[in-house]
């Protein structure tokens, strides 16, 4: 967005400071180096073109011991598809010659288990069907048979030539599958079915069609309703033909609605056994960073990649007993394969795949163009960072708007965490940065979408390089006093300390020179802002930000009394910024960069006085 923040190569420093990160630098390269597997999730190539896999397989046996029929839901680009393409390879009848091949190195190779190749699979991924709704049915019904026909096709060997006209003369997918599996059943052979993706399609009618598009899919005589009511009915009736299912997806809205509450089988989503199935643990991380420096890929710099993927990228928690953080497994493939691009950190420290469409989340926060109850909620959580809630593990698209159901979406798309337990409630915070940025565009997002507030951001983002390269931080606050006092219909989103305070964090953060922290500990207190230059990345920005922020209501005193209370505030937000940047880790990291001092008070929406101590 800001051009500052997106062009041009990172320049080092003349000098850096003693203790500064170091600039990456990319050595010469070992041609025999496993590759670094970013955006691959089909198993038996990634084994075959010898890159690099996290091990993940002594989960197979315990998968078996947890059900037959599961539901997993993992937030997007956590390697849901990767896991189900390694499921496949263990399981297939074909794969039979191929698994030491396959697995070689893994941890199932020698603890293989008595079901391994012992299925017939057929793997459905339903982000390969046209959501627009002219074309939905048709495009299921193309692609549903696509797959039939390639499952005839990889097992000519158990099905004659006479079956498989009868079952593909069938003319609709579920009808052609039910026969499928008890032609399965009468042969005694073995079915695993895979879903991938089950909600994408579903999803996509909801946000950009409408619930009556999407409740016309997914209710009643819906053929989405009744292709899982034929899978239900599959994992119920002995001698189906249905031995194994895995469903996956990113939120279980859907499955609530074309189930009536997922009845199908086991979901281990939230389960301790399986809280680290997918994503990296530190130690795996570490590991990875280890082998590519060896390697020459990275430099010698590690523990400056580790320090700053645990900021962007870790601290996912899904289950209430999980000890152990994890990281986003997209993002540090991509954080290490620019890396060792380009032998500096990357200009987007988020991967464009990653960020969560805006408009899953846009008709949540809109009712008639208007923000609702579910914009408060987030807007409370960023101010906030965290919140306590119930987790609904299943709730229909009826129900998005229960702010507990708003908030349970969040914790199952990634933006919010476990971080520990409350009675019967999980406090849930935003795990990293990444998250927390992608938050504020939401926020900003949301504000522009309802013609609330409506700025211009490159204008703004020069003057927020100019703040951070040249210490000229007055004309970032006038620029958005000025606009607040110019659009009026933002003014009443402008009330309370938090919500001021979230307010300027959402403008502030549309670049990454800052790793913006709010109500960090220092100096046994609370800093409402500080603004940490990202020197790792910006080695020659010379300026970060402690800010205290007052407010001061609308409703509150007038004339003489309130010039006494601006006063006031000002002179105990000048004692407490004292106290934070005489924090010893604060005077540790402020010595590698100028540090201001910024009082901001606030008079309901307007910005009152503005300071430097």
């Amino acid at each position: 967005m800001d051009k500052h923040c997106t062009s041009g190569r990172i320049r080092p420093a003349p000098e850096l400071a003693e203790g500064a990160p170091r600039k990456l630098r990319k050595v010469i390269m070992n041609q025999n180096i496993m590759k670094i597997p970013y955006g691959r999730a089909e198993f038996g190539s990634l084994r075959r073109d010898s890159m690099y896999y996290v091990d993940k397989t002594h989960f197979i046996p315990v998968l078996e011991s947890a059900s037959d029929y599961i539901f997993f839901i993992r937030p997007r680009r956590f390697g849901k598809s990767l896991w189900l393409s390694v499921l496949q390879y263990y399981y297939d009848i074909n794969e039979k010659e191929n698994f030491e091949e396959i697995f070689r190195d893994t941890h199932i190779l020698g603890h293989p288990t008595p079901e391994r190749h012992s299925y017939l699979i057929m793997t459905f991924n339903f982000a390969m069907v046209n959501p627009d709704t002219r074309y939905l049915e048709e495009s299921f019904e193309q692609y549903g048979q696509a797959v039939i026909n390639d499952f005839f096709e990889r097992y000519p060997l158990h099905f004659n030539e006479k079956e498989r006209i009868r079952i593909q003369s069938l003319s609709r997918t579920e009808h052609q599958l039910k026969e499928l599996f008890l032609n399965t059943s009468r042969k005694s052979l073995r079915l695993y079915l895979f879903i991938d993706e089950y909600d994408n399609f579903a999803n996509t009618v909801l946000t950009t069609a409408g619930k009556v598009a999407y409740h016309d899919l997914t209710r009643g005589q819906g053929f989405f309703r009744f292709f899982f009511n034929m899978l239900k009915n599959a994992t119920s009736v002995k001698g189906s033909g249905l031995d194994k299912l895995f469903i996956t997806g990113v939120s279980p809205v859907t499955m609530d609605d074309v189930t009536s509450g997922f009845n199908i089988g086991k979901n281990i989503s939230r389960s301790i056994r399986f809280s680290t199935l997918l994503g990296f643990s530190e130690a795996e991380v570490r590991e990875m960073l280890h082998y590519y420096s060896e390697a020459g890929l990275l430099g010698e710099d590690t523990e400056l990649c580790l320090e700053i993927m645990t900021t962007w990228y870790n601290n996912y928690r899904f289950s209430d007993k999980a000890s152990e953080s994890l990281f986003n497994s997209d993002m540090v493939l991509y954080f290490i394969s620019e890396v060792a691009d380009e032998g500096e950190l990357p200009y987007d420290m988020i991967d464009q795949n990653i960020k969560i469409d805006y408009g899953k989340l846009r008709h949540l926060m809109l009712t008639d163009r208007q923000l609702n109850g579910n914009f408060g909620e987030l807007k409370k959580i960023i101010g906030e960072g965290r919140t306590a809630c119930n987790i609904q593990i299943s709730f229909p698209s009826d129900r998005m708007t229960d702010p507990r159901n708003f908030i349970s979406l969040l914790f199952w798309f990634g933006l919010l965490s476990i971080e520990g337990v409350r009675g019967q409630q999980q406090v849930l915070e935003i795990p990293n940065l990444t998250v927390r940025k992608l938050m504020y565009g939401y926020i900003r997002d949301a504000f522009h979408d309802a013609k609330v507030f409506r700025i211009d951001v490159w204008g703004l983002a020069d003057l927020i390089y100019e703040m951070a390269y040249n210490g000229r931080w007055q004309a970032v606050t006038d620029f958005l006093a000025d606009e607040i006092k110019a659009q009026t219909s933002v003014r009443d989103y402008i009330e309370g300390e938090r919500t001021v305070q979230m307010f300027f964090l959402a403008y502030l953060n549309i670049c990454d020179y800052y790793a913006t922290r709010t109500e960090s500990e220092m100096g046994r207190g609370y800093a409402d802002i500080f603004l940490e230059p990202f020197l790792a990345r910006f080695p020659d920005m010379e300026f970060g930000y402690l800010i205290e922020m007052k407010y001061i209501s609308r409703s509150g005193p007038s004339g003489k009394k309130l010039e006494e209370k601006i006063e006031k505030s000002i002179g105990e937000a000048a004692r407490q910024l004292e106290k934070y940047a005489g924090d010893e880790c604060m005077r540790k990291t402020s010595g590698r960069y100028k540090l201001k001092k910024l009082i901001l008070v606030w008079h309901g929406w307007e910005l009152v006085h503005s300071s430097e101590v």
